[in-house]
């Protein structure tokens, strides 16, 4: 074996292992499957099938209950996440009298046909609301899908004009993942004969080329479709973050996923209606998981009118649910 073909090996091991860990989200968390309480929640007056779009369950096909007169929140997970991951979140909701549904797509797809999947589940849910208000939130490569499906440029463009939209991105790669460089990289490409473009294929799926800084997706996210009413942007700081602990407390894996400068993008930074706001958190704490709930998301959410405050009369009974459903 040659010393080139020998670096080449070396370099592919290492870019398997990157973009593995790049690509983490909350996968050591157990989606949740009790029945979320719906007793402060608007009754429903529809029952929805739209592809894409679910209680948020780990249970395809799904029927979408809600109440065509008030506002609705779509919550769109990262990659290695699902749903189902996402229905403490939805509780939270709940608990605050808001609805909340989630959006499930293959996280090995291409980017653009998942923000087209969820653009059309959008379309479709849209057409049988009342309510103009929808709020969508992404969190890492949901974050991505969420804000190229809200575009003009979108190969699915939003069709209801009076929709009012709000989108909520939570630790995003706007930059594109730097892990991944090697992927985008002509040079790259060229030393090892093609074979790290078959690697990052082999890894993350159609995506490939997407999620680096080289690519269209990345270099022009596309200006807001004129239904978007504002852009709340979640940078988080997970320097120093940690998501599994020892029996001693001593940390067993960080939970860096992505830098700063990964999250932050002057063209979508610089677009209208859109609000910076950094937080320091971990990637998978920032959305919850088995062993923290998400207090600092819930903390901005509120701030910015995305989740209705909580009632000092009530906020014991909210710590007691969020400690059932993170444990």
């Amino acid at each position: 074996m040659t010393m080139r073909s020998l670096s080449i090996s070396a370099l592919s091991v290492a870019l398997l292992s990157l973009l593995l860990c790049a690509c983490s989200t909350t996968h050591y968390s157990v989606p949740n499957e009790a029945p979320i309480d719906t007793s402060r929640l608007p009754p429903p007056d529809r029952a929805l099938s739209i592809p894409g779009l679910s209680p948020c369950s780990e249970t395809s096909g799904s029927i979408v209950k809600v109440n065509s007169n008030e506002p609705v929140t779509v919550l769109v997970h990262g990659c290695f996440s699902s749903a189902g991951r996402y229905r403490a979140l939805a509780q939270v909701f709940a608990f605050h009298g808001q609805q909340a549904v989630c959006f499930s797509y293959n996280d090995r797809d291409s980017l653009t046909r998942s923000a087209s999947e969820l653009t059309a589940a959008l379309n479709q849910l849209s057409q049988q609301m009342n309510s103009q208000k929808i709020t969508v939130i992404g969190h890492s490569q949901g974050g991505l899908i969420a804000r190229k499906a809200l575009t003009t440029d979108a190969a699915v463009v939003l069709e209801k004009p009076d929709n009012k939209i709000s989108l909520v991105t939570v630790s995003a790669p706007f930059s594109g993942i730097y892990a991944a460089d090697h992927c985008g990289s002509a040079l790259a490409q060229t030393m090892s004969l093609g074979l790290i473009g078959s690697i990052c294929k082999a890894v993350t799926g159609d995506k490939w080329y997407e999620i680096t800084r080289y690519s269209s997706f990345i270099r022009g996210p596309g200006e807001f479709s004129p239904q978007v009413i504002d852009h709340l942007k979640v940078v988080t700081d997970e320097r120093n973050s940690c998501r599994v602990y020892g029996p001693e407390n001593q940390c067993l894996e960080d939970d860096y996923v992505f830098s700063i400068e990964e999250q932050y993008q002057d063209s979508v930074d610089r677009a209208r209606n859109t609000r910076n706001v950094q937080v320091v958190a971990g990637h998978a704490e920032i959305v919850g998981n088995h062993l923290v709930a998400p207090k600092k998301l819930i903390a901005v959410l509120q701030d910015h009118d995305v989740l209705l405050a909580t009632p000092r009369e009530r906020q014991v009974s909210f710590e007691a649910l969020l400690a059932c459903l993170y444990r």
